[in-house]
């Protein structure tokens, strides 16, 4: 019988072993881009493997002390019950090919606009419009508090804010201070021979104006917000294809050829990769060269330290890959579309070593990959390298040797025991 088991929080996450007793080391985890703390959620799926059916009584979680623990959050994650389910659902390149390719545009922007995450999105929007029609009410009483029989006191509060506004922007912009001066004074001439300037009541009517102004503004704010949030999803996929039809992967809904290879390639990268096979990057590379230059597109670096590249064709490409990405961000930001993630170069030396037939001790030595995220990002590589063989068909034998010398050792054992 084994008497204890050692996995990273990712593994522990995923697999099924009851055991007597669950010890947490700390109470965070990898999600990709940092360590996060963990949510109730997943403390109770690691903790509810603690006793055994059937032969334990009760099971024990145990939970190492560190100066960083909050006993509280610890009582807090220990006692929740309820695990409020949140969507992070996004359309992508893939997705909305797939989607036009089966539906068509208008029933494919219909059913993302039927998608939870629409849904949670317009929910928080009731909150936002509470607040606007209670502010709403609010401002209606003050403008009828800032009322003059002399005239519209709200054009003459304005005003007055304009010379405030001028006065703070004067201390930050580069503007020469004799213009904003010349701006000021002007203003406050127009203020004198306002109508409402002899009023006898005007600094109250001023402040009542003044709220109600400033509650405007804050309405206007959430009215933004509300705008930003409503059919977010929909929005987001008129915006992909956009860039799909800018690229060539539609033309007036109808798929392309490229389209259909496009509607192939699954995962965060999935139109530059679907780029780079077009500008044919990868069709000098040998077995080994591909499998480091595709790393690329896989791997996310938990530091910032510069990467190990190997010479040759493998920068060549690299260096390809890098201005289709420059193409594909330039066209995101344009539309105000959330970026695709860059390509990182930090897993093409190990993976390079590894195809090149390295033990795992001679590809981990060195650097700081741990066992676990070199296994990880080797079995998304030959997932990807198995999406490539399906949407590029001319590359299929390297491909073929690739996954040869990839898949080997304890990442074939790893698919094995899975």
């Amino acid at each position: 019988m084994v008497k204890a088991v050692f996995a990273t929080e990712t593994l522990a996450l995923g697999i099924n072993m009851p055991a007597r007793t669950v010890v947490l080391e700390k109470l965070s985890k990898w999600n990709g881009e940092g360590h996060v703390a963990i949510s109730p959620g997943e403390y109770t799926q690691l903790t509810g493997r603690a006793g055994r059916r059937g032969i334990d009584i009760e099971g024990n979680a145990v939970i190492l002390w560190g100066n960083e623990l909050d006993s509280t959050s610890v009582g807090g994650l220990a006692s929740t019950r309820t695990y409020p389910l949140k969507s992070s659902f996004k359309p992508t390149y893939n997705m909305s090919i797939n989607l036009i390719s089966q539906f068509g545009s208008d029933k494919a922007r219909t059913s993302l606009e039927s998608s939870l995450a629409q849904f949670q999105a317009d929910k928080a929007v009731v909150g936002l419009a509470k607040q606007i029609r209670k502010n709403e009410s609010a401002r209606d009483s003050l403008f009828i508090e800032a009322k003059c029989d002399k005239g519209d006191f709200i054009e003459y509060s304005q005003l007055r804010g304009q010379i405030k506004k001028l006065e703070s922007d004067s201390k930050r912009s580069k503007r020469k201070r004799a213009e904003i001066d010349d701006e000021i004074a002007s203003i406050r001439k127009r203020m004198k021979n306002h109508i409402c300037h002899s009023c006898p009541d005007r600094e109250n009517h001023s402040r009542f104006a003044e709220r109600a102004l400033r509650l405007q503004r804050e309405i206007d704010g959430l009215t933004e917000r509300i705008n930003s949030r409503t059919n977010v999803i929909a929005k987001r996929f008129d915006r992909i294809k956009i860039i799909l039809d800018k690229f060539g992967y539609i033309d007036n809904d109808q798929i392309t050829k490229p389209g259909k290879m496009l509607a192939k390639i699954y995962g965060e990268t999935d139109l530059l990769i679907a780029e780079s096979i077009r500008a044919d990057l990868f069709s000098n590379l040998s077995a080994t060269d591909l499998v480091a230059v595709i790393s690329s597109c896989i791997y996310e670096s938990r530091n910032d330290e510069a990467a190990k590249i190997p010479r040759g064709e493998i920068q060549t490409a690299l260096s390809g890959i890098s201005k289709i990405y420059g193409r594909i961000h330039s066209a995101e930001t344009d539309l105000n579309l959330e970026p695709m993630r860059a390509p990182d170069f930090g897993f093409c030396w190990a993976s390079h070593k590894w195809a090149s037939g390295n033990s795992l001790t001679s590809v981990l030595k060195g650097n700081d990959l741990t066992v676990g995220d070199f296994v990880r990002s080797m079995k998304q590589i030959i997932d990807l390298l198995r999406q490539l063989r399906v949407a590029a068909p001319h590359l299929q034998s390297v491909i073929d040797q690739a996954l040869t010398k990839v898949d080997r050792g304890v990442i074939a054992y790893a698919g094995a025991a899975l």
